[in-house]
């Protein structure tokens, strides 16, 4: 072996850890390969302009249009989530485990603060990204982490920016687990990232618990003035491993990015022969650990999450609603460029020439010159197979919005027939239940652990007074709370009610009209409390934000208005008796 050889050799040799993380994540990466493979396939599909982009390109058509049927329904399934899950701002409730913690104003600081947080962290715009991989992928996950950030003032004062817990996305390709554990929960991650070393820089400098970042700079930069002094083939030679997204090992170390694999869950550990549990390990390069420690949440695990469309038996990797919606995309396609095809053929056949016939250009007004035996004719085409294809086409398209569970009431289709209103929502209410079971889903296996981790990681890390605003339940008015790492310390959980709350609108809304409209509910009238009743109709509605609704505020603008009345009265009634001056 050469010097130089044994020189990178052993500048970028791996260490036992980085060595067996590294071949953890190309493992499980490669055998999930026609998984990614069927994802691009359906992407195509889904962001494609024409079908040369797509399988249907090897197609003998003309035509390359694309019927965007997958998108639309895409865009139909998230619209629809988002609103099931974001209903109005009053989402996040707190629920006790204990009386103590159950007080009113235990409840008002948790609720406050975590309201507070996911507003302004972008929580909404970190789960929107979450929904479309539960959509195109089938499967989301996400993390959550605690983020200070500061900026200086002119006069040299630290003003706080942001200061609490954040949500970040996981892409579905950059984690890889163990898909046959019985649990997602029971498996090892591994989680793939690249960062700039500027970012690295600037983590080190910012939280004092990832100094260690500052390591893997130093060890970067010290490569980076190795590898100057030798060539791309020298390189090749001595490394054997690849980094994804990079050219060769070369051209990653000489880049500005540095590939990062983090492993979390129990490992056993080769030289002491014990076994390590609840560990995080941080390789970078693909060679190098800078980070072996205890997962630092109070929870058992990683704080990662995961939910999927729809599982399949063991396997943890769940199918996507486009999955296997593409073949009919396929078909879609297909039919439509052998139509319009067709449709060509049909406004310009081909033309049958007989005999000796003079070269001619087809067009309006055309001579052509014809021998005694000579003849031209057009090859007309039946429209029946047009026509068929056109309502095959139609067929399609409902079966996929059906196959896809989209609420097709919401999405404004309705099935024929006239309907009364009780109707039409007891109809939506049965023709949505697959979509209302996928969003529930989602609420209950990913934002409702994700909102406890926040929380968690809020506790552990929060050490000054932080300032939030809250909206007084009973008189509707804002506050300004002052919120402490023991305020927000309690025995219970965090729940999202948006899908679930969503789902109960409408048959609540229903039964209540169904009641009123019944000579029960003139029975029931005076145990009716009327304040309670306008708190649910403003809760269904969502007009909160407009004020409209204030305990026996007719009564106060009734009694505003006849004082007016009066007043006007009156000064009418002065002005009509006053004596008249003559000049």
């Amino acid at each position: 072996m050469s010097t130089k050889i044994a020189e990178i050799q052993q500048a970028t040799g791996q260490d036992a850890e980085a060595a067996w993380v590294s071949q953890l994540w190309d493992k499980f990466n490669q055998q999930r390969r026609d998984k990614i493979e069927e994802w691009k396939e359906q992407d195509a599909y889904v962001f494609a302009t024409d079908t040369t982009t797509t399988t249907n390109s090897t197609l003998p058509w003309k035509n390359s249009t694309t019927i965007p049927k997958l998108c639309q329904i895409r865009d139909n399934l998230f619209s629809n989530y988002v609103s099931a899950l974001f209903p109005n701002d009053n989402w996040v409730k707190w629920e006790a485990y204990s009386r103590e913690d159950n007080v009113k104003s235990k409840s008002e600081a948790i609720e406050g603060y975590m309201s507070n947080k996911v507003r302004e962290s972008r929580f909404r715009t970190e789960i929107e990204k979450c929904l479309y991989d539960y959509i195109d992928k089938g499967n989301a996950f996400v993390t959550s982490h605690f983020e200070a950030r500061y900026k200086e003032a002119a006069d040299g004062s630290i003003i706080p920016d942001y200061v609490g817990p954040r949500a970040g996305r996981i892409s579905p390709l950059d984690i890889v687990f163990n898909p046959l554990a019985s649990s997602f929960d029971d498996s090892f991650k591994v989680v793939r990232s690249i960062k700039t070393i500027g970012e690295l820089k600037k983590l080190a400098a910012q939280d004092p618990d990832q100094r260690f970042w500052a390591d893997a700079i130093e060890r970067r930069e010290a490569l980076q003035g190795l590898a100057g002094g030798y060539s791309v083939e020298d390189f090749d030679k001595a490394v054997q491993y690849q980094a994804d997204g990079f050219g060769n090992m070369y051209e990653y170390y000489m880049s500005d990015y540095v590939e990062i694999l983090e492993f979390f869950g129990d490992y056993h550990d080769s030289e002491t022969g014990t076994l390590q549990t609840d560990r995080i390990i941080t390789v970078v390069d693909r060679s190098y650990t800078v980070r072996n420690e205890a997962t630092p949440t109070w929870f058992t695990g990683a704080n990662i999450r995961h939910v999927g469309w729809r599982f399949r038996p063991d396997n943890l990797w769940a199918m996507g609603p486009l999955d296997n919606l593409v073949g009919l995309q396929y078909r879609l396609d297909h039919l439509e460029n052998l139509k319009a095809d067709a449709m060509d053929l049909t406004v310009h056949p081909p033309l049958k020439v007989i005999g000796e016939v003079e070269e001619f250009v087809w067009g309006p007004g055309v001579e052509i010159g014809i021998d005694e035996n000579g003849d031209v004719q057009e090859l007309g085409k039946n429209l029946n197979g047009i026509m068929a294809a056109a309502s095959e086409m139609a067929a399609i398209e409902d079966r996929m919005e059906l196959y896809a569970g989209a609420p097709r009431e919401a999405a404004g289709i309705r099935t024929p027939g006239e309907k009364t209103l009780g109707e039409v929502m007891q109809l939506a209410t049965a023709a949505g239940r697959i979509f209302q079971t996928r969003v529930t889903n989602f609420e209950v296996n990913l934002l409702e652990p994700l909102l406890n981790d926040m929380l968690e990681t809020a506790r552990r890390n929060l050490d000054i007074t932080d300032i939030i605003r809250i909206t007084d339940s009973e008189l509707g008015i804002q506050d300004f709370l002052s919120v402490t790492r023991e305020d927000i310390t309690a025995n219970g959980v965090v729940r999202p009610v948006g899908a679930r709350h969503f789902a109960k609108q409408s048959q609540d809304l229903q039964n209540v009209m169904t009641v009123f409209n019944s000579p029960i509910g003139q029975m029931i009238m005076p145990h009716t409390s009327t304040k309670a009743l306008t708190d649910f109709v403003e809760d269904i509605t969502g007009l909160s934000g407009y004020n409209i609704f204030t305990p026996n505020i007719a009564v106060f603008e009734q009694q505003e208005t006849s004082s007016l009345v009066g007043r006007a009265g009156e000064e009418a009634l002065i002005r009509d008796t006053a004596p008249t001056m003559e000049g």
